[in-house]
C-alpha cells in the first residue's frame, strides 16, 4: 500500500496559525510538539511466520489431494503473505505536528519527512512567543492522508480518518 502524499500549506499571520483550512489562534495554543507513528516490525514478522506455518500445514494436507493445483495455490498463498509482509515493513515512519489548545490535543498535520515537522514545531513555538509579529508560510510537501486505527486494551476506539490537515474524525 503506497503512501499518498499531498501538499498542505501552513501559515502564520495575524496571530493565527492556519494548517490547510484549520485555524488555531496562537494565543490559545498551550503546547506544540511532535508525534511519531512507527510500524511494529516485530509484530509483522510474528504474524507472517504464524500465517506461513498455518499455510504450510493446511497446504501439506491439501496438496496430496489436489496435486499440481494444490501446489500452485500454496505457492500463491505464500507469495501473497510475503507481499503483505514487505508492504507492511517498508512503510515509512509518520511524523505529526501536535497542537494543544484549551486542553484539547489536535494532530494538525502528518508528514513522512521528519525535517518538515521539526521545522514547523520550531517556527510555531517562535510564533507563540510573538503572536502579533510572526509571519510564516510553509508548504508541507510530504503531508499524508490516511486512517489511524487506535486500540487500547481489548476494545477498539474506532477508525480515524485523516485528510492530511486538521484533526482526525472518528467513524465506527
Amino acid at each position: 500500500m503506497a503512501i499518498n502524499h499531498s501538499v498542505v500549506q501552513v501559515r502564520v499571520e495575524g496571530g493565527i496559525l492556519w494548517v490547510g483550512g484549520e485555524a488555531y489562534p496562537l494565543r490559545n495554543i498551550s503546547h506544540v510538539g511532535q508525534r511519531i507513528l512507527q510500524v511494529d516490525k516485530g509484530a509483522a514478522w510474528r504474524r507472517f511466520l504464524i500465517r506461513v506455518l498455518i499455510s504450510l500445514v493446511v497446504g501439506g494436507v491439501l496438496v496430496p489431494f489436489f496435486d499440481t493445483a494444490g501446489l500452485v495455490v500454496l505457492l500463491a498463498v505464500l507469495a501473497l503473505l510475503t507481499w503483505k509482509l514487505i508492504s507492511v515493513i517498508t512503510r515509512p515512519d509518520l511524523y505529526g505536528l501536535v497542537i494543544n489548545t484549551s486542553g484539547t490535543q489536535r494532530d494538525a498535520v502528518w508528514s513522512t519527512a521528519w525535517s518538515e515537522v521539526d521545522y514547523l514545531v520550531n517556527e510555531v513555538a517562535k510564533a507563540i512567543g510573538r503572536p502579533d509579529v510572526a509571519q510564516l508560510i510553509y508548504n508541507v510537501e510530504h503531508a499524508v492522508q490516511g486512517d489511524l486505527i487506535q486500540q487500547y486494551g481489548a476494545g477498539s476506539v474506532g477508525k480515524q480518518q485523516h485528510s492530511g490537515s486538521g484533526n482526525n474524525t472518528v467513524g465506527r
